[in-house]
């Protein structure tokens, strides 16, 4: 009966080893995603704006403008006359506005990249996180210095 209780401790520890090692790596990929598609929801009037679609190309993050909902009376297909990079004139719609995201370790966390807003021609550093308990939520924040606006964008399904 010796044996038989040996094997038995040597599988239960076996068994709490994968439990240990599996449950962190279950833990990392339950992390909310930031690629897909998000509305832009404009922080001061609260009127939906776009459809942004993030993507992943080597290791870091892009967003690119899909869909606008411009008032009947706004100009339908608004370029960015403004801008003074190789954005210049380019239509929004299809434009890419979020550049070079980093994700930070493995956290819901993205910065170390730029957003464009297309209105103005500006580029300002950029930050974007999701709190775990919000995965829909998307918080963008685009600064100068100590100047920063914040938006919140939300997944489309």
């Amino acid at each position: 009966m010796r044996p038989l209780t040996f094997s038995f401790l040597a599988a239960a520890c076996l068994g709490w080893v994968l439990v240990a090692v599996a449950a962190p790596a279950a833990a990392q990929t339950s992390l909310p995603r930031i690629e897909g598609r998000w509305k832009t929801i404009d922080d001061e009037t609260g009127r939906v704006k776009s459809i942004v679609e993030i993507t992943k190309r080597g290791g870091k993050y892009y967003g690119k403008v899909v869909e606008l909902f411009r008032l009947p009376n706004e100009d339908q297909n608004p370029r960015c006359t403004d801008c003074t990079d190789d954005r210049k004139n380019q239509p929004a719609l299809g434009m890419e506005i979020v550049r070079g995201m980093v994700q930070q370790g493995t956290k819901a966390e993205w910065e170390d990249g730029t957003i464009c807003d297309p209105k103005n021609g500006k580029i300002y550093d950029c930050e974007m996180w999701i709190d775990p308990a919000k995965p829909n939520e998307l918080k963008v924040r685009g600064y100068f210095y100590f100047v920063y606006r914040t938006q919140t964008w939300v997944r489309v399904k």
